[in-house]
């Protein structure tokens, strides 16, 4: 992997400070164009910072949306590797470079009482502390994201009574990836919530860190592990989807009869079924919150949707569950004929809520856990259009970058 000098002013090659030269991939096409960012989270950990923060940064220097979920790190519009690259060396010298000593040792601490916090960079190099621009957008999106704190003998530590990121240049990165208790591993950046658009949405609320549990990705991967261990509900996520009387069942017999509730209604309803965070619940929101006019419908629901699907597990989950709805549906012909699932496809790809690789890997693969492998054939097919497309763009990217 190609490295270069933190401080690219320095020609030093020498210099000790280095991290990963930023490489971008466009993807998409049209309105749907959007530039990630693949080794995002490398250079994130060269500068030990979460990588949730140079890439609001871009979206606000930019003024484009950002997505930061599923370990993928995307800004909208199609950018240049230069741009961003420019951009990345103002992030490094606004929020990283200790402005006395010039070098990036420095982590970033929070004081004050909500409402009027501060910022400065605590070098560990010389030992200065100098103030960040609290003028600047990210101040206050780091202020709500502060950086993990740091740990001692089990105890979350605490110095000059803020918090604090651990100053790790070149080691570890802030986050870890764990294992639940089904074998799901799912890494989720501290304070990362991916850019929904749910302005004058009934989510807004909810995903504005109200809620403890849709408002913090971390938050709600504790409450599914503790769930687990308290198995309330009789048996394990892998168990429970089949059996009449779980909660999932409960989920999708609820949906039948309140298709026309709100999010923040839904979203009240899987916490009392105990089962937030689990991947299952977007099988039931794919085939019950939804009717054959799903084309139509979708669109109204992607800020749910982009809260509640926060995994690859969960994109699946979401695709079968769609999949029981077309290929269930006594008008399945008229859904095809109509390519229903290459349009519903094209919704969820565009809202950041299924990555490319998991579609098409989806596209590409008849199964028959969600439905008979006929069905299962039909629906795939039905989603062509879109997978031909999607290919398309690929293509489309990889000869501008030649």
């Amino acid at each position: 992997m190609a490295t270069v000098n933190i401080r690219r002013d320095v020609d030093d090659k020498f210099y000790r400070y280095k991290m990963p030269l930023l490489q971008i991939k466009i993807e998409g096409r049209g309105n749907g164009i959007k530039t990630v960012v693949p080794n995002m989270e490398d250079i994130a950990r060269a500068l030990n910072r979460p990588p949730t923060y140079p890439t609001k940064f871009f979206g606000f220097e930019l003024g484009a949306q950002t997505s930061m979920a599923n370990d993928r790190y995307i800004v909208n519009g199609a950018h240049t590797a230069d741009r961003l690259r420019e951009l990345l060396d103002v992030f490094i010298e606004k929020f990283v470079l200790c402005p006395s000593c010039k070098n990036p040792e420095t982590e970033i601490v929070i004081t004050g009482r909500s409402g009027h916090e501060d910022m400065h960079r605590d070098c560990k190099a010389c030992g200065r502390q100098n103030p960040i621009d609290m003028r600047h957008k990210l101040s206050a999106f780091i202020i709500k994201n502060p950086p993990k704190k740091k740990e001692k003998g089990g105890k979350k530590g605490k110095k000059s009574g803020g918090m604090t990121a651990e100053a790790n240049v070149g080691g570890p990165m802030v986050f870890e990836k764990t294992e639940d208790g089904s074998g799901e591993d799912e890494t989720s950046p501290d304070g990362a919530v991916a850019a929904v658009p749910t302005a004058g949405t009934e989510i807004d609320a909810v995903l504005g860190r109200a809620d403890p549990i849709l408002g913090n990705p971390d938050a709600a991967e504790a409450a599914s592990k503790k769930l687990a261990k308290l198995d309330i509900n009789g048996g394990g996520d892998e168990e429970e989807d089949e059996d009449a009387d779980s909660p999932y069942a409960a989920l999708g017999s609820w949906l039948e009869d309140n298709k026309e509730a709100n999010d923040t209604a839904i979203i009240a309803e899987i916490k009392d079924l105990g089962i937030a965070g689990k991947h299952k619940v977007l099988v039931e929101i794919g085939q019950h919150l939804f009717s054959d006019d799903i084309c139509d419908e979708i669109s109204g629901r992607t800020a749910l949707l982009q809260a509640l699907v926060t995994s690859e597990k969960h994109q699946k989950s979401l695709l079968g569950g769609i999949e029981r709805l077309i290929g269930l549906s006594p008008s399945l012909e008229s859904l095809i004929a109509a390519g229903t699932t290459s349009k519903v496809l094209m919704v969820l790809y565009q809202a950041d809520i299924i990555d490319e690789d998991v579609v098409q890997q989806w596209g590409t693969h008849v199964s028959k856990k969600y439905v008979d492998k006929d069905k299962s054939k039909k629906v795939r097919k039905n989603a062509e259009a879109f997978l031909k497309w999607l290919e398309e763009a690929e293509d489309e990217s990889e000869s501008d970058d030649e």
